[in-house]
């Protein structure tokens, strides 16, 4: 008979979701005191944010979460790492563009994005869920639906081709060991697909892995998802203490600022975890904590042809399979 999964399943996904932000915030505070060293001045730390819904009458209407984010680093200039569980009714109209009948939700994962001040590190997103429909949400026991999605994306300012293998490498070796239930290309493709900016015609960034409605065998999704979580720190730190090293030029943090605009403009017109968070009635300030703190929008600006800045764009406009190259 095949799994189902009841609230013990959802709380072990949950459970989880913590471990793996108290493992992350410890990772980057480690780099962030680690550049911060090096240049002699005071690095910063994760600061942390209990909330919860209590019984709010709106669309969420119990749970909470743990907010936690770091600001004016040395190396990090602005980043979160949160984790919520929630639970609620979906409006109609939403529930209609998801899986399963009942309008009763349980919703938990974490969300992570990272925006460095050094203009040589990329930018990074992660996050790893779970929506589960629940029949009768009063017995704690009744799971009509579930499925899982998440995937990470490295955001870089300037391409450097060794860092984009490593990423992608360290996620196609995840994917690879769960090929029962992902396929890396897949992933990697529709990764490329939903990080696009349709009006623009370019892609956020590198890609990475994406995925999203994957009903079958649970049991298998919360192993691969614990091993993709848990992957996130080999994927990027590397590249970190790779080019935190680096010394950078005005004209360089100048194109950062630019960049992030494409950032901003994804994550407020396409985004789906903002969209889920401000149709469900969620915390503002932990949603809209992917923002970076500064950025630019610049009037009809097109990098120099033959430029390290034109070579970002020209990748950005035609995905490259990084893993082959």
């Amino acid at each position: 008979m095949p799994f189902q999964p009841d609230f013990a399943f959802l709380d072990k996904a949950s459970d989880f979701f913590h471990t793996l932000q108290d493992t992350i915030t410890t990772g980057l505070e480690e780099v962030e005191s680690e550049f911060a060293a090096k240049k002699s001045s005071e690095a910063a730390v994760f600061h942390q944010d209990l909330w919860d819904h209590g019984d709010s009458s709106g669309i969420i209407t119990g749970g909470g979460g743990r907010t936690r984010v770091i600001q004016n680093g040395a190396l990090l200039e602005k980043g979160g790492v949160n984790v919520s569980d929630v639970m609620g009714t979906f409006p109609e109209d939403f529930a209609s563009t998801m899986p399963g009948s009942s309008p009763h939700f349980r919703a938990s994962g974490i969300s992570l994005v990272i925006h460095p001040f050094h203009p040589l590190v990329p930018t990074v997103h992660a996050n790893f869920r779970f929506i589960a429909r629940l029949r009768a949400p009063e017995t704690g026991a009744d799971v009509e639906s579930m499925w899982f999605g998440g995937g990470a994306d490295l955001t870089p300012y300037y391409l450097y081709k060794e860092d984009a293998i490593h990423f992608h490498t360290t996620f196609q070796e995840v994917c690879d060991k769960h090929r029962d239930v992902v396929d890396y290309q897949e992933l990697k493709e529709h990764c490329d697909r939903y990080f696009y900016l349709k009006h623009r015609g370019e892609s956020r960034g590198i890609g990475g892995i994406f995925y999203d409605y994957k009903q079958d065998m649970p049991e298998r999704m919360l192993e691969f998802t614990r091993d993709a979580g848990s992957a996130f720190l080999n994927s990027y730190v590397p590249i970190v203490r790779r080019r935190m090293i680096e010394d950078y030029t005005a004209q360089q943090k100048e194109f950062q600022l630019w960049r992030r605009g494409r950032y901003v403009e994804f994550n407020l017109i396409y985004d789906r975890g903002t969209l889920f968070g401000l149709k469900t009635g969620g915390r503002i300030e932990s949603i809209l904590m992917s923002l970076p703190m500064h950025v630019m929008w610049k009037y009809d600006y097109n990098p120099d042809p033959g430029s390290p800045e034109a070579a970002l764009l020209e990748v950005l406009k035609n995905p490259v399979d990084w893993h082959k190259a």
